[in-house]
């Protein structure tokens, strides 16, 4: 860090990010060189053949060049490697021996060109070995000059070109950063960045239709991605780095911390027992929440029989299941839902599976077996369910009723009021209701199915006020202060271990960014130990590397600049590295705080935190506060811990009070059956 600056731009890569890529080449080379060394000299007068002559020149300069390649690799991996993220100085010639190194390839296209005819035309009666090695060294070159042009285009930074006109050196610190100049040039970057991001995302979504709702959503998230790391410049690599050593750390703490952090009852009940009534209904609902997703769900859940299942009621007319069903897309979603509910054709009311950018799918049906009309919302699973999660700007969502602000996640508000118009307007709850008026409504869903439960349940609350609402792994991002407190009358949220979701947030992405600064900022070692030593300890496990966690040994002024970004234009007027001279620095975000809805159901593993494959895991639930969760846990199970098997999983386990395998490869398929 930062970004180093070569050909007259900047990269997407620092001056010690060579250091892994640039030892694998120089193995790759050293093995190149032993065996053109070994042919050499084993047929070292003896190329008798019609181009021998030839092949003996072009072995000759081959082992010269490879031996000037070898040469630079080694200096570019030494040089790279020395100094620290913070400290650059010592590797000030790695864009003299990139020069270098880049000049090479020349030579080494030529030659290999060189190869290429010397194969077609003067290879006859030459020894198969020497062909083949002379074949193997030119689609070896050809292969590293691939290699060589796909790195440029990953490493390639859309904004490299943009460069600070006058030297920073004349400023004493960016509080002498505030003339016209500067905040025309700032917003020129940022307003560039966010263009960058859009063709980005459109090129990534080229599929999908481009109608209004879908360029306000790639504007709206260019806006909130290209804005995050802007300010720091920050390579790829520094942020890994950030995050091995943040993982490390929050490891060390938590085997510190009191294992009785959580507290021991609801927030809105003191009764133990409710605990466990809750993780009944709740086990129950989550079934419903995993059918929502259909048949890939169900096939990844099931991959040796989920196929068998499904394939003769798959090949029905769906034009059959829509008269008796309302909805669309039937067939392999409707009978994966089938097996999984266990229920009868008849218990559904409507289903639609109908997908677009702020409209997710969902189901009602009849559960007799807790007498509930119940509606289950399906979670992300397209690339249009991405931008509505995406979309995470606030917008107004008005309650009667409660007092205080009332705003809520766009995208998710959004489909809320698009399924609560299909429930109330199309007369799809009024219909479930005139078959069992005496049922109660419950409304389920998982990931962002969980977060348009819960304001969809926001919004019918008043109508149906008995109504409950269980959310798995909702998003921490969802409502404002008031309505999460509205919400804990009706609405319990399930969260699972370290899973990122229900921590994902703007203020908590804030105090992440925040985080990493002051790791990579403050840690002595080297990029490259800190990246390896972090995956191994990803991978195996082991000790935490023994860090500073303190600013202790800098002084406030130097910790008020960007890490040494200052030639970077983006980082100029920045408050991330403001707030890292302080732990007690709050982190000044433009965005409104959201929270996670209604009451928190908080399950952990039981035991050590490091288990082998097939180990046996038990949990425990415990009612948990918001407070809880106002930061990203760094783990291997930050993802893991999302997904919905998972969840139904820890669920089984505790209300049938048995253990279950750690690999989700060993999950019973029973679980997505009927329970």
């Amino acid at each position: 860090m930062p970004g180093m600056v070569v050909f007259g731009r900047r990269w997407g890569i620092a001056s010690d990010d060579l250091v892994l890529p640039g030892a694998f080449e120089l193995f790759i080379r050293v093995l190149w060189w032993i065996g053109i060394l070994t042919l050499y000299a084993t047929r070292k007068g003896k190329f008798d053949c019609h181009g021998g002559a030839l092949l003996h020149s072009y072995l000759i300069v081959l082992l010269v060049l490879l031996a000037f390649i070898i040469l630079t690799l080694c200096a570019i991996v030494y040089v790279s490697a020395q100094g620290t993220i913070m400290n650059p100085g010592p590797r000030r010639s790695v864009p003299a021996l990139v020069y270098l190194r880049a000049l090479l390839y020349i030579p080494e296209l030529v030659w290999a060109c060189l190869g290429a005819v010397w194969v077609s035309d003067d290879s006859g009666g030459c020894e198969p070995a020497e062909v083949g090695i002379v074949l193997g060294t030119v689609v070896a070159s050809w292969i590293i000059l691939l290699s060589m042009f796909v790195g440029v285009l990953i490493v390639f930074d859309p904004l490299g070109s943009l460069r600070w006109p006058v030297p920073i050196g004349q400023y004493s610190g960016l509080r002498d950063l505030e003339s016209s100049e500067s905040s025309q040039l700032f917003y020129s970057a940022r307003s560039l960045a966010v263009r960058v991001w859009e063709s980005r995302l459109r090129l990534l979504c080229c599929c999908l239709p481009q109608d209004d709702n879908h360029r306000a959503a790639f504007s709206s998230i260019a806006q909130l991605v290209s804005g995050f790391f802007s300010d720091t410049d920050l390579v790829p690599s520094d942020i890994a780095a950030g995050l091995a050593l943040l993982h490390q750390e929050q490891d060390k703490v938590e085997q510190c911390k009191d294992p009785d952090d959580v507290i021991p009852h609801s927030p809105s009940s003191p009764i133990r027992e409710d605990l466990e009534i809750e993780l009944e209904k709740a086990a129950h609902c989550m079934q419903f929440a995993v059918a929502a997703y259909g048949w890939p769900l169900y096939v990844y859940s099931n991959p040796f029989t989920g196929l068998c299942k499904l394939s003769g009621d798959c090949c029905r007319n769906p034009r059959a299941e829509y008269d008796l069903v309302g909805g669309d897309n039937l067939g392999c979603n409707f009978n994966s839902i089938l097996h999984v509910t266990g229920l009868q054709y008849r218990d559904f009311i409507h289903i639609s599976f109908h997908n677009q950018i702020y409209e997710i799918p969902f189901f009602v049906a009849l559960d007799h077996k807790r007498e509930a009309v119940l509606v289950a919302v399906r979670g992300t699973l397209s690339l249009k369910d991405a931008l509505t999660d995406l979309s995470a700007e606030c917008e107004n969502l008005p309650v009667e009723g409660v007092s205080g602000a009332c705003y809520a996640h766009k995208g998710i508000s959004q489909a809320a009021n698009y399924i609560y118009k299909k429930l109330v307007n199309d007369g799809i709850l009024s219909q479930a209701f005139s078959i069992a008026p005496e049922y109660r409504l419950v409304i389920t869903g998982h990931s962002l199915g969980a977060g348009t439960a819960s304001l969809l349940a926001v919004l019918l609350r008043s109508t149906y006020p008995t109504l409950q609402c269980y959310a798995f792994s909702p998003p921490g991002g969802l409502m404002s202060k008031a309505l999460a407190e509205y919400s804990k009358q009706f609405v319990v949220s399930v969260v699972l271990g370290k899973d990122l979701v229900p921590r994902l947030s703007i203020p908590n992405m804030e105090d992440l960014k925040r985080r990493i600064l002051k790791m990579v900022s403050n840690c002595s070692k080297p990029k490259y130990k800190i990246l390896l030593h972090g995956c191994w300890y990803e991978v195996f496990g082991g000790t935490p590397d023994d860090f500073p966690t303190e600013m202790e040994n800098r002084r406030e002024e130097e910790l008020s600049q960007p890490l040494l970004g200052g030639g970077s234009l983006l980082v100029q007027g920045s408050t991330s590295y403001q707030s890292l001279s302080s732990d007690d620095s709050p982190t000044h975000s433009t965005h409104l705080p959201l929270y996670l809805p209604g009451r928190i159901m908080y399950i952990t593993e039981d035991g050590p935190t490091r288990r082998h494959c097939f180990s046996q895991v038990r949990y425990r639930a415990e009612w948990s506060s918001e407070m809880a969760f106002r930061s990203v846990l760094i783990s291997p199970r930050m993802i893991a811990d999302h997904m919905p098997d998972v969840v139904l999983r820890a669920l089984h386990s505790l209300t049938s009070d048995r253990p279950f395998s750690l690999c989700p490869s060993s999950l019973s398929n029973s679980h997505l059956n009927v329970i």
